[in-house]
């Protein structure tokens, strides 16, 4: 019994011993987190308090190199200023000299310039004049003439234009259209230019016979047909208003079959047109 009250004691005792001991490792431990804690906390402050500290020293070292550099500029700028302030009363006194000596070339250019106007001006008014007068005798001479288109030979009109209708011919027994006025006259009868002009051509056309062609301003042609000769006048030749072109006959092969007459066209642009419009 003694025994096995001694070995419960033991054993209790054992038991006791060991929580008492756990339960210091524990508070040690804890206070060794606790500690670090501490001094891990200590750290993060004194690192924070370091970097504001460097924040304040840039701050501050910035404050000063701008107070440098403001202090540097006003003294460069007043440096500047002293040099330009210089600088501008000599260029002042130079513009000033400038302008005097200006001035006094300007008086004597005048003064000159006066004097060679007024030995010029009769030389200029007599070119001005001549000029005028020039001008004028030129825009006469290019002053163009109305045409106006004379009979080239005096008659009745036996047969009208007729360009869009039909007249009946007695030498084609058919009706056709005719592209002049035939004006009666005698053989032998002077045909005269209705135009002043040039010569184009004299041609024997198989259907008008003899015929001679002139050219007049404004691209205008007549064209004088069933002539029985043309001796008056030759290819280029400038002819005159009313100068002779020749001769009435009867030398048509289409009009052959009708009186003595002068087959008589006006063309403008190389078109026919009525010739009774044109003929004053």
């Amino acid at each position: 019994m003694r025994r096995s009250s001694r070995m419960k004691k033991s054993d209790g005792n054992s038991i006791s011993d060991k929580i008492i001991l756990y339960t210091l490792i524990g508070i040690a431990v804890l206070a060794l987190i606790v500690f670090a804690i501490l001094m891990y906390s200590k750290n993060i402050n004194d690192e924070v308090k370091d970097s504001t500290m460097t924040l304040e020293q840039m701050a501050k070292a910035s404050e000063n190199e701008d107070e440098t550099q403001s202090t540097g500029t006003e003294i460069g700028k007043s440096v500047n200023e002293v040099k330009e302030e210089n600088n501008t009363n000599s260029t002042n006194t130079n513009s000033l000299n400038a302008i005097d000596n200006s001035n006094t070339i300007n008086t004597s250019n005048t003064s000159n310039t006066q004097n060679t106007s007024t030995n010029t001006t009769p030389n200029v008014t007599n070119e001005t004049n001549a000029n005028t007068t020039n001008n004028a005798e030129t825009q006469t001479k290019e002053t163009k003439k109305e045409l106006s288109f004379q009979k080239p030979v005096e008659g009745d009109i036996v047969r009208e234009y007729a360009k869009d209708n039909l007249i009946y011919s007695n030498t084609l027994e058919e009706w056709t259209t005719h592209l002049g006025i035939d004006i009666k006259a005698d053989k032998t009868t002077v045909v005269k230019s209705a135009e002043a002009g040039t010569v184009k051509s004299i041609k024997n056309d198989p259907r008008y016979g003899l015929t001679v062609v002139v050219e007049h301003a404004d691209n205008f042609q007549t064209i004088y047909s069933n002539l029985l000769t043309s001796e008056f006048v030759v290819e280029g030749e400038t002819i005159e208003k009313g100068q002779a072109i020749g001769t009435v006959g009867n030398t048509a092969v289409f009009e052959i079959a009708d009186e003595p007459h002068l087959h008589f066209e006006i063309l403008k642009d190389n078109i026919q047109v009525d010739p009774s419009i044109y003929i004053k």
